[in-house]
């Protein structure tokens, strides 16, 4: 009993990882039509933002709570700069937005010397209940990860920029006619869905050890939580990172820990294959 709630806490702490984010990613994705395959540099550098805090003697709560707001002046930034060029053309988008992350990446590569570096947990330590110990951290993780989750869909669902924000991307002649300004929701749709990128990296960073490659650990993953889950709507996304982070998080429990990550593919592929539509195919919202 003890070792079942446990496993089910490490699944769930897992899987809040994934969708905090798949996110962003989906967010981007499922509003925009683009592959934002700098995702996870975005992690990365929400992550880079928390060391540089904690490195300068800041505290690393500070680090976190900057990360978003760096990370989606960086996401504004370049949708200005750079990916509005693309919208046109998704695959160039794609490559586009490779380079892009190659770019950043060997950056801070650089900047950290091809070392890893440690980010201490903000809240160390465990906590008790029913006889059983839970970690303080990963607890926060899943307890942010379901605010931002009722956060993100109630500012998309219930507010009117985010009914414009929908419509924009729906119909954008038909918004513009209506005279919502479709360039300024774009960017910022970007930049938000660069902001929660930065909040995920911020979040994982004490997690795992930082590098240069730690957004890029999750980036497979992260796509195919989206294909699975279905692009366009938001509910997708977040519906096929709980099972990719569940099933990746599980498996090596029941099978020897190097096949679990091929396995996971082979059936997230098997059924994207049979339903390439993914879980949810209706209902933008």
């Amino acid at each position: 009993m003890d070792t079942g709630i446990k496993l089910a806490f490490d699944l769930l702490a897992f899987t809040s990882v994934m969708v905090l984010i798949v996110l962003g990613l989906g967010v981007i994705a499922s509003m925009m039509g683009i592959f934002n395959f700098a995702h996870g540099e975005f992690v990365m550098l929400g992550a880079y933002t928390v060391f540089v805090f904690e490195s300068n003697g800041l505290p690393a709560w500070a680090g976190i709570l900057a990360a978003p707001i760096v990370l989606g002046f960086i996401g504004l930034v370049l949708e200005r700069g750079v990916i509005r060029r693309f919208y046109a053309a998704p695959i160039i988008a794609m490559l586009g937005t490779y380079a892009i992350g190659l770019v950043i990446r060997e950056i801070v590569r650089g900047l950290l010397g091809g070392h890893y570096k440690s980010v201490t947990e903000p809240l160390p330590g465990a906590f008790t209940m029913f006889g059983l110990d839970f970690s303080i951290w990963r607890t926060v993780i899943v307890v942010v990860t379901l605010l931002v989750i009722a956060g993100t869909w109630l500012f998309l669902a219930r507010t009117s920029i985010g009914l414009q924000v929908r419509g924009s991307l729906e119909n954008p002649m038909l918004a513009r006619a209506s005279g919502i300004s479709t360039t300024k929701l774009y960017a910022a749709t970007f930049a938000f869905g660069a902001a929660l990128a930065g909040l995920a990296g911020a979040l994982i960073v004490p997690l795992y050890q930082l590098s240069a490659d730690i957004g890029t650990r999750f980036l497979v993953q992260a796509f195919l939580s989206v294909m699975l889950g279905g692009v366009g709507t938001f509910e997708g996304p977040v519906l096929g990172a709980a099972v990719i982070g569940t099933t990746a998080a599980g498996l090596p429990w029941i099978v020897i820990p190097v096949l679990a990550d091929p396995l996971v593919f082979v059936l997230a592929l098997a059924f994207v294959k049979f339903r390439p539509q993914g879980f949810i195919t209706q209902g933008r919202l």
